[in-house]
C-alpha cells in the first residue's frame, strides 16, 4: 500500500488490522502492483473504512487497515486473492512479518 493519506474512519467501535513487516531485497516492481492490487480489492470488500501504509528504506513496513466488524477481517483474511498475495508474501518478499487485530474504542485528530 502506497497511499500517504489518512483513512477516513467513522466514530469508534472499529477495528484495526496492524501489518508489520520487513521486506526482502528482491522484487521490488511485482510487490509495490500487488501491493496496489489488494489496496484495490480491500476497497470493494464489505467493511473496509480505509488504510494508511509507510515503509522505510531499511525495508520496514506498517500497514493500519480498518474494518467495521472482525467478521470483515475474517472475509478478507480468507479472501481468493487476498490469499495468493499471503502466500507470496510468506515466499518471495517478506523476510518477516506480523499481524495484529485490535478494537478502536476512542480516536481523535488535530484539526
Amino acid at each position: 500500500m502506497h497511499s500517504a493519506a489518512f483513512a477516513n474512519t467513522p466514530q469508534p467501535p472499529y477495528y484495526a488490522v496492524i501489518f508489520t513487516s520487513q521486506r526482502t531485497d528482491t522484487e521490488h516492481q511485482p510487490y509495490a502492483d500487488m501491493a496496489d492490487a489488494m489496496v484495490a480489492l480491500a476497497e470493494q470488500q464489505p467493511g473496509f473504512l480505509g488504510a494508511e501504509s509507510t515503509r522505510g528504506r531499511d525495508g520496514l513496513g506498517i500497514t493500519v487497515s480498518y474494518w467495521q466488524t472482525e467478521d470483515d477481517i475474517r472475509r478478507w483474511k480468507a479472501q481468493s486473492d487476498h490469499l495468493v498475495a499471503q502466500r507470496m508474501g510468506a515466499e518471495r518478499w517478506y523476510a518477516h512479518y506480523q499481524v495484529r487485530v485490535a478494537k478502536v474504542e476512542r480516536a481523535y485528530q488535530m484539526r
